[in-house]
């Protein structure tokens, strides 16, 4: 069984707690998953080390961060962002860079293997991540090395994204769904394929879009742009929407500012950029 076929199975029987093989295998036909899953024990177990027995949240989150972004290295690939690598799990592990999205899975797996209860948030443009607290939530930016951000800056970043058109709602940081994740890491790299002109990977991405949102007219529409690109090499795929159900409000929203938190010494070494 090839790669190709192998991946298409794997989404087929999508389980949300193993995501590192279900994109990459089609590139890395080879891939060791166990490998690249017991790194991300190895990425907790770093962080476990340096906390206190009982550690809170906060703190926890502190240590993440510091562990993951400064001790590691982890950041954002800015130089080359569009390096279709950016969207694999393994080679954002290997690499320790890549785009927001892949980045927020790291920092998802890493930080629920650490007791903390991490979302994804399909934020317009640049994908988040969001810690539950006792208090609220703590939305944090691993492209940029863990960014914590208030309510002033996501307002200001979605004003950037969307323009004023849209006033800020507490469903644009709701969490994001693994079947949503996935065709959010699929559309990019549909976009990154169809930009360098390689029809055939971009068409293997639309065909994987469908199997998991069969629904998306966009997506059809854009398969058989890229079936006609494959053979004739002129037409270029147009980017879809974000597909999924219709967001929900939170039955509780309160997001959590950098200066209230009761352990906020845990935070206070980070380079907040």
């Amino acid at each position: 069984m090839d790669g190709a076929e192998t991946s298409r199975r794997l989404l087929q029987r999508f389980v949300a707690q193993e995501p590192v093989d279900l994109v990459a295998r089609e590139e890395y036909p080879e891939l060791d998953e166990g490998h690249y899953l017991r790194a991300l024990d190895v990425l907790a177990s770093g962080v476990h080390a340096g906390l206190p027995s009982g550690a809170s949240p906060e703190r926890k989150v502190g240590r993440l961060n510091s562990y993951l972004f400064h001790e590691l290295g982890y950041s954002g690939n800015r130089s080359d962002y569009y390096d279709p690598r950016n969207s694999f799990l393994n080679e954002v592990l290997d690499r320790r860079t890549g785009i927001p999205l892949t980045l927020c899975i790291v920092y998802m797996e890493v930080g629920r293997r650490c007791g903390l209860r991490v979302d994804g948030v399909g934020f317009p443009g640049h994908f988040l991540c969001k810690v539950q607290l006792d208090g609220g939530e703590l939305v944090v930016d691993p492209f940029h090395r863990g960014q914590l951000l208030g309510i002033d800056e996501i307002k200001r970043r979605l004003q950037a994204a969307v323009g004023d058109q849209v006033k800020f709602d507490a469903r644009v940081l709701r969490a994001a769904k693994p079947r949503e994740i996935l065709v959010r890491m699929l559309q990019n790299l549909r976009s990154v394929y169809a930009e360098r002109n390689d029809m055939p990977r971009a068409l293997s991405a639309v065909d994987r879009l469908l199997l998991l949102s069969p629904e998306n007219i966009r997506g059809l529409r854009d398969g058989a742009g890229s079936r006609k690109s494959a053979g004739a090499g002129t037409e270029r795929l147009r980017c879809a929407g974000p597909a999924g159900a219709r967001p929900q409000t939170p039955r509780r929203f309160a997001i959590l500012e950098l200066t209230p938190l009761d352990s906020a010494a845990a935070l206070r070494s980070l380079s907040l950029s």
